[in-house]
């Protein structure tokens, strides 16, 4: 009996021992010193040249882009309209994972939120339930999703599309801190299998869509525990298709792993995420513990400290580049909206030659919207203009946009022009060949952006339509 009360006792004192050890060693903070220096956080900006350049950015878009994006309905097909929230926004980082990963931890820990009143919650249950975005402001306080939809001069107002249910599951923080004067952190609920997506109550995988589309850089956070990939984390690697440049695969709690068993772990990583990623490179994968405490003791601390500073300069990369992808994204949406505007103009111009005075409208404009390759539609464009096969539109998406929008509604491009305002296929070609190219190329050489020749001291030229026929 003695004998079993002294190995109770000895027991006891181990467990007692073991803990507090255990509260001694998440009581040390880790050194946050290598994040500031990494991302610069001391060095001012030059805010003027900045907002110079946005003003001339948004410029050419409301002049050159937005006039044939209205014309021919462009949002009722890509359902994206750019605001002007979005293009004065900041770069934004998203982060996505299964639940209980580490991903409000590790917002915590880049802004040095820990310990602190408005830290955001972490557990060891899935606690994230709200897309969350961490944003600057002059004081510390929450903005309500209905709030955030509302305001213009924020990028936030198309989520109003995914309905009330939705925007109560949206919750913005603002705070004075010098990260978020230059990047915007959106934390997302975490992925649980087990769980039906239509029991969120909003369409779950819409509103990660909109955020990718959106996002400058996407984390994509796991941890030692949670490897499995099931149909809600396959769903949500599939609209990352496209967006491969952007994503940073993060194993998180990597300092509870012994070496041997991390890298294990790594390669069952490889292999769950291997099917979904279809790229020749491997992506990038981060192995570290990004949370404030000190790593555990006896492991690779050297490794993970060198993963965390490359992770922050992928970070600050995006923070420097930010006007450069902003003019990039600009550019990108303006090929898109002038192949658009082509292609309607084709089907304009090709239901015009088809009609006859006995022929039904209906009929007739079915026919070559159903088969649009039997009237060269597609091909036309590519002989025609230098657009690429590979920018192409889905031929499918022309027959529901065409469903809700007349072909008898839509001008051809030839008659697209003014005196005073010009063609709206000129400014667009202008745009995308000349304006935006000496944009990037203002900021890249660090000069004051101004304006054109053109523009300065009035060409007076009467515009020409290359498109036109003679």
């Amino acid at each position: 009996m003695k004998g079993t009360i002294s190995v109770c006792c000895f027991v006891s004192l181990l467990l007692l021992q073991a803990t507090a050890e255990e509260e001694d060693f998440t009581s040390v903070l880790r050194d946050r010193s290598h994040i500031d220096e990494t991302l610069r956080l001391a060095t001012e900006e030059k805010a003027a040249d900045y907002a110079a350049a946005i003003q001339r950015l948004r410029k050419i878009y409301h002049t050159s882009i937005k006039p044939m994006e209205q014309a021919y309905k462009y949002n009722e097909l890509r359902q994206h309209e750019i605001s002007d929230g979005e293009i004065t926004s900041k770069p934004m980082v998203l982060f996505l994972g299964p639940w209980s990963v580490g991903k409000s931890s590790m917002i915590n820990y880049l802004l040095g939120l820990n310990d602190s009143p408005y830290q955001l919650y972490t557990g060891a249950e899935p606690t994230t339930s709200e897309f969350t975005v961490i944003m600057h402001g002059e004081k510390i306080r929450s903005v309500e999703g209905i709030v955030m939809a509302a305001d213009s001069s924020r990028s936030f107002s198309p989520l109003e599309k995914f309905g009330q249910n939705f925007l109560e599951k949206l919750i913005g923080i603002e705070m004075p801190h010098k990260l978020l004067e230059r990047v915007t952190f959106v934390d997302t609920p975490g992925i649980i299998e087990n769980r039906k997506q239509q029991e969120r109550g909003y369409p779950f995988n819409d509103v990660c869509q909109w955020f990718i589309d959106r996002a400058d850089l996407i984390f994509v956070v796991f941890d030692p525990t949670k490897l499995d990939v099931g149909l809600e984390l396959e769903m949500l690697f599939r609209q990352l298709k496209g967006r491969e440049s952007q994503i940073r695969i993060i194993l998180n709690k990597a300092d509870n792993l012994v070496t041997q068993d991390l890298m294990r772990v790594y390669g069952a990583l490889f292999w769950s995420l291997a099917p979904l990623i279809n790229v020749t490179e491997p992506p990038r994968v981060y192995v570290s513990s990004f949370w404030p405490y000190d790593y555990a003791p006896d492991t690779s601390r050297d490794l993970f400290k060198r993963e965390e500073i490359s992770l922050l300069e992928d970070l600050n990369q995006v923070i420097e580049n930010r006007m450069e992808n902003k003019i990039a994204f600009i550019r990108q949406h303006g090929i898109r909206v002038r192949i658009h505007g082509l292609l309607v103009d084709r089907y304009v111009q090709t239901f015009k030659e088809k009609m006859s005075f006995f022929s039904d409208p209906e009929l007739v404009f079915k026919e070559i919207v159903d088969d649009p390759d039997k009237f060269y539609i597609f091909k036309s464009i590519l002989a025609k203009t230098n657009v690429s096969k590979f920018d192409l539109p889905n031929r499918d998406a022309y027959r529901d946009f065409f469903g809700i929008n007349p072909v008898t509604n839509f001008k051809p491009l030839a008659s697209q022009c003014s005196y005073i305002g010009g063609c709206l296929l000129d400014k667009i070609e202008k745009a995308i060949t000349n304006e935006l190219p000496a944009l990037l190329s203002s900021i890249n050489s660090g000069k004051q952006p101004g304006l054109s020749s053109c523009e300065a001291t009035g060409c007076g030229e009467k515009p020409k339509n290359r498109y036109r026929k003679n």
